[in-house]
């Protein structure tokens, strides 16, 4: 498996929450050469199992959210777009960015920024609202509405490219890393015989509100799951109070009331075995802010953990993450497959 070629592939389709069809369809395929059998629900969850073929097996899940931040286009003025968030949009980073408004045939376009020449002194500093921004596609009134009507989605338009020597940059590494990771962990439990139905699922709609774990785990019933997601990464203007994870660090294990504590126990564990780089983070509350608040408390209550690949720049258009930490977190997946047979 080039590990790079289908991140950068997973990253350049486009799937705002809500929308992910496109990037479901492509997540499927790569699940069909692993899994034995492979579905998509209702709601665009892809879901897929590796039989161990022994009565009464525990099931094992592992989980990533395919979806990634975007807009949705809610009327036009002037031939001018206005736009919504889906999910946690930053406002910071809208101005002067190009967006791929995905139209029939999708559009290209720029959200408008006033020049600083004209800007008041006491506006300089200030952040404008998404609800007062707009979107040039350079049309004029009619053309907008025809060519994009409301309710278009879009995401940022930009290409993920290798960064570094062992870095990718890039939008929706938010959590198609995570995909990637647990592909290669499929790749690499491919000849293992396991004692466990080995569950995988690409889940839709965890940007606004894990909404899509909740049904998906619900139909796999798993006695076990884990969710891969990224994680903050230092960076200079980060606080230790608040970050404290480092790119290049390895997979970070959390611990917390969202996490089963045997589960995290077993996996901090093979770690220290196997020599996996890793890191801890510690979720003090009840909610991670990944599937895992919903998958824990799903039917009778599933036993999770979160396994995180640290990420710089969050939920913009120029994301980071390391590729050796997307390894190793895929080799504690493995390792944690194997060791629960």
């Amino acid at each position: 498996m080039d590990l790079t070629e289908i991140l950068i592939k997973l990253c350049d389709t486009p799937g705002p929450p809500g929308f992910e069809d496109g990037v479901s369809r492509f997540v499927r395929g790569l699940f069909e050469q692993y899994a034995d059998e492979t579905r998509t629900d209702a709601l665009g969850n892809v879901i897929g199992v590796r039989k161990c073929g022994k009565e009464g097996a525990r099931k094992l899940l592992f989980d990533a959210h395919i979806d990634e931040t975007g807009l949705i286009v809610t009327g036009a003025e002037e031939g001018f777009l206005r736009f919504a968030a889906l999910g946690g949009l930053d406002a910071r980073m809208l101005p002067a960015s190009g967006v791929t408004l995905l139209s029939d045939p999708p559009v290209y376009g720029v959200v408008s920024v006033m020049p600083p020449h004209v800007l008041k002194d006491e506006d300089m500093e200030k952040t404008a609202k998404i609800e007062d921004m707009f979107i040039d596609i350079g049309m004029s009134q009619d053309e907008a509405a025809k060519a994009v009507p409301p309710g278009t989605p879009g995401v940022f338009a930009c290409e993920a490219r290798r960064f570094g020597e062992d870095k990718l940059c890039g939008k929706a590494l938010d959590d198609r890393a995570g995909v990637a990771a647990i592909l290669r962990a499929l790749e690499m439990l491919a000849d293992e015989r396991l004692d466990v139905d080995l569950y995988v699922m690409a889940s839709v709609q965890e940007e606004v509100g894990t909404r899509g774990a909740a049904p998906g785990v619900f139909s796999i019933a798993p006695d076990m799951c884990i969710v891969v997601d990224v994680g903050h990464a230092k960076t200079l203007d980060t606080k230790p109070a608040d970050v404290n994870e480092e790119l290049g660090g390895g997979v970070i294990i959390s611990r917390g009331p969202n996490i089963n504590p045997a589960l995290a126990e077993t996996a901090v564990k093979l770690a220290r075995e196997k020599g996996i780089k890793h890191q801890i983070d510690v979720e003090p509350g009840g909610d991670s802010g990944t599937n895992a608040r919903a998958i824990q408390i799903s039917r009778e209550g599933v036993a999770t953990a979160i396994f995180g690949i640290p990420l710089k720049y969050m939920h913009s258009p120029q994301e980071v993450a390391s590729l050796d930490d997307i390894e190793s977190t895929a080799r504690l997946l493995y390792e944690t497959a194997a060791a629960l047979s």
